[in-house]
């Protein structure tokens, strides 16, 4: 070997060994610690804005959906102003935990009404969301609210409306592949949009890229089925969204799956709950099989082409959450993963590497459901003490957020802890998602210290 170029290979594989552990050093590191006083003064905000977030509209007036009860939107200024899907899942827990069980369970019920009236839940109560929907939350929704109230009928008249909304995934959103994939029924003029709204929140136009108007309109389809997905925009998809299944998507049916066979057995019907475990048996080995790399990190699966994503995303927090991998495999994913989206402040939601686009669904953006989904679901495989440093994270990062700007926000920079973010539109403040989600942050950190 030439002697110049093995010393150059020794440097760069040292210098790249300095790089990876400095960065582990510097996602293991813990942030400054919250006093009881400011995490008390953000609490106080939150508990004293739910009110301000909740609407009543019974009727259907103009491009709005009436709903049967009172429902909570994300934020209480002038944007959001409908019910929104998985934004309520995160602002339930935060509901629920300051003593507003009765406003979580008016959400669930109407998102319950929808599902029934248009036979999925969609991306928000909007007529112009019919279109699609977003990440199924419903069933965690209902699981959250029973386990409040342990209320058994209440539960048997809702398993129809569940079951329903899972049907619309299994038919209207499943692959070749056995694995479900984000799509949506845009007509030609809302893809056509969908172009030119993703160009101007990417700062690019994709009808100047020489594309044909049947590229055109399947591109702006694929950015309709990113909007599904609720990670509008992002590079885990290479804007080809309907080409792949993700790893949360699939996770959350999944959960759906083992939860409707408990719900089976505890309503006596126990053919029906080993049908529904069977069901996720046969969907756990398809994503190891599909989406499980031989590094230990699942990525979403391109079943157009037959191979991975090479992202690695906040999205495999979701299996975590629902219990999919076992033991060993999930091991290896947090060992491979975590170093790899976690900062300073934070979980990012994906890799920090060289992307085509500027997305704010991406590094060095951290969202609060993805925190959520982490949190819980490095707790619940044991891995406790790597859950308490990135609540820790979250906390410090909203607290010192929130003594600068008195509001809380919909995504955060991890690298920085403040609101420098990586944005397609403006900002919104006070987003339900970021105040349930540092509701339950607070509890799980005090539950853990005892």
């Amino acid at each position: 070997m030439n002697s110049h170029r093995s010393h150059t290979t020794l440097h760069a594989l040292r210098n790249g060994l300095w790089l990876l552990l400095a960065a582990a050093s510097m996602a293991c590191n813990p942030a400054p610690k919250s006093s009881e006083e400011e995490i008390a003064r953000v609490r106080e905000f939150i508990r004293t804005s739910w009110e301000g977030t909740v609407r009543f509209n019974p009727t259907d007036s103009q491009t709005l959906i009436g709903l049967p009860r009172p429902y909570t939107v994300p934020c209480a200024g002038e944007t959001f102003q409908e019910l929104y899907y998985w934004d309520t899942f995160f602002a339930n827990e935060g509901l629920i935990r300051d003593g507003h069980l009765d406003q979580a369970r008016n959400n669930t019920e109407d998102m319950l009404y929808l599902v029934r009236r248009y036979g999925f839940m969609p991306n928000g109560s909007r007529t112009w969301y019919l279109n699609r929907s977003q990440p199924p939350f419903l069933c965690m929704m209902v699981d959250r609210i029973f386990e409040q109230t342990r209320d058994t009928a209440w539960l048997a008249e809702v398993f129809p409306t569940l079951r329903r909304e899972y049907d619309f995934w299994m038919t209207r959103r499943i692959a070749p592949c056995g694995l479900n994939h984000y799509a949506s029924s845009a007509d030609t003029a809302l893809r056509l949009e969908f172009v030119a709204t993703a160009g101007q929140r990417l700062g690019t136009d994709f009808r100047k890229k020489g594309l044909s108007e049947s590229e055109l309109l399947k591109l702006g389809a694929h950015f309709a089925a990113e909007a599904e997905s609720g990670w509008d925009f992002n590079p885990r998809f290479e804007r080809r969204c309907e080409d792949f299944c993700p790893v949360d998507l699939n996770a959350n049916l999944y959960f759906y799956e083992t939860a409707f066979a408990r719900y089976a057995a505890l309503l006596g019907d126990e053919a029906s709950a080993a049908e529904w475990q069977r069901a996720a048996d046969v969907r756990r080995k398809r994503i190891n099989r599909l989406c499980l790399a031989d590094d230990g990190i699942y990525y979403d699966y391109d079943y157009v082409n037959d191979r991975r994503s090479t992202v690695v995303s906040g999205a495999v927090f979701s299996l975590l959450y629902a219990g999919l991998p076992d033991a060993q495999q999930a091991r290896r994913l947090v060992k491979k993963a975590l170093p790899r989206l976690e900062f300073e402040y934070g979980i990012a939601v994906c890799e920090e590497k060289p992307y085509e686009y500027v997305y704010q669904w991406s590094y060095p953006n951290g969202w609060a459901p993805i925190t959520y989904l982490a949190i819980r679901g490095l707790d619940r495989y044991g891995f406790s003490a790597k859950a308490r440093r990135i609540a820790r994270k979250y906390v410090a990062t909203v607290v010192a957020t929130f003594a600068q700007t008195h509001n809380l926000w919909e995504k955060y920079n991890v690298r920085e802890g403040n609101a420098n973010v990586s944005h397609e539109y403006q900002t919104p403040p006070m987003l339900g998602w970021s105040a349930g989600t540092f509701v339950y942050v607070c509890d799980f950190l005090a539950e853990k210290q005892l």
